[in-house]
């Protein structure tokens, strides 16, 4: 009789105790579970955050990048009719001083013989920063044939006229705009802004803003007189 007492005192003991046991497991596993949630949605969260913040910086480089191809590219509409590949193009130009340079530009045969008969191309190549303001075959067109002949048979009415439309110094099209010391000792007056200038109120640039190894070269579609 005492032993079925103490074996029903046992189970009831049991019964009452393992209910609170489950229920302890229960909530150890949910916190843990909880943790693991929660770190996870941190770890994400950042992930996520950095991965966007690496976004927003590469779409901030194209942006400036493309910005910066803009700024440098040269413009005007006699630039549609420079060669698209070899020395002659704007790429190959870029690679050679710009009395040499130029000579590999069609539209600037005139200006090469120019400089060649008043022997400036050592001059000009070997500078180390110019501006070039460049008469266009059709600007020394515009010359009557004699005076223009007599203008190449004197070399130094020749040498004044051609540093006449040389600065000493790189001009970017921001920094044109204004009066400028040439090479002949004068200055030059430029008026305009973005891709419209005028030269001396004489000349157009019909092709600016064009890279050699030592220039910046302004095709302009008249011949300046000091």
């Amino acid at each position: 009789m005492n032993t079925r007492i103490r074996r029903t005192a046992v189970a009831v003991a049991t019964a009452a105790i393992l209910p609170f046991s489950l229920a302890a497991c229960s909530s150890d596993s949910d916190d843990d579970n909880g943790s693991d949630t929660t770190e996870t949605g941190q770890d994400n969260g950042g992930a996520t955050d950095e991965t966007d913040g690496m976004d927003d910086m590469d779409d901030m480089d194209g942006d400036d990048a493309g910005e910066t191809d803009a700024a440098a590219a040269p413009f005007g509409p006699a630039c549609s009719g420079v060669p698209t590949d070899g020395p002659g193009s704007f790429e190959g130009m870029a690679q050679d001083p710009v009395a040499t340079a130029a000579s590999n530009n069609p539209d600037l045969s005139t200006l090469v013989a120019a400089v060649t008969a008043a022997g400036l191309v050592d001059t000009l190549n070997d500078a180390p920063e110019l501006t070039v303001f460049a008469p266009a075959d059709a600007a020394f067109a515009e010359i009557p044939e004699e005076d223009l002949n007599a203008l190449l048979e004197d070399q130094d009415a020749l040498t004044d006229v051609l540093t006449y439309h040389v600065v000493g110094e790189r001009l970017a099209p921001e920094d044109l705009d204004g009066e400028h010391t040439t090479l002949q000792g004068e200055t030059v007056t430029v008026a305009g802004s973005d891709e419209d200038f005028t030269v001396n109120e004489d000349a157009t640039v019909v092709c600016g803003n064009v890279q050699t190894a030592n220039a910046t070269v302004y095709i302009i579609d008249g011949v300046l007189m000091p």
